[in-house]
């Protein structure tokens, strides 16, 4: 009785070992350096970025060297000529501040461009890392280069070489 209970009991366990689920991974970090495009869209985000935060630093220089003008004017202006001075200083700051926000905010211009640039290009990869998902049968696939705490990962387990591969850039 106990043998006929503990064979049961085994072929319960392989049954659901059998039936278990398949896991991958994917290294985002390495598949998106070997795709041109994104180090491309990469590199002109990188331009843009350095040319509207060289127009931010040249207003922002251009606010100091009005206050700095003012600081060394002071003693020589009447009570209108200060206030007048002070509200173009202040208005300027907020145009600078205005500007930065418009080119750098969370809706602003550099975070459109980059959604542009980059979303057609992360979508593909994520349609082919769901067709080998599919394909394989793998229940479920992390990133190893996200933030998540993964200790170790079998290199079996790894298919970024095989989502280049059907995205059309073979190593």
């Amino acid at each position: 009785m106990k043998k006929l209970i503990f064979t049961l009991c085994l072929l319960a366990g392989i049954s659901f070992a059998g039936n278990a689920q398949k896991f991958a991974m994917v290294d985002m970090e390495y598949i998106m350096k070997n795709i041109p495009a994104f180090e491309t869209a990469n590199e002109q985000l990188n331009q843009i970025s350095k040319k509207w935060q060289s127009e931010v630093d040249a207003q922002m220089q251009e606010i100091q060297n009005l206050y700095k003008n003012y600081q060394t004017e002071l003693v020589f202006m009447s009570e209108e000529m200060k206030v007048k001075r002070e509200e173009e200083i202040v208005a300027k700051e907020k145009a600078a501040q205005e500007l930065k926000r418009t080119y750098f905010g969370a809706e602003g211009e550099l975070f459109k461009k980059r959604q542009s640039l980059m979303k057609p290009i992360q979508d593909e990869v994520f349609t082919a890392i769901q067709e080998i998902s599919k394909d394989k049968d793998f229940s479920l696939v992390f990133d190893k280069s996200s933030s998540m705490n993964i200790i170790f990962t079998s290199p079996k387990l790894d298919i970024s070489d095989l989502v280049l591969t059907k995205l059309g850039y073979s190593k």
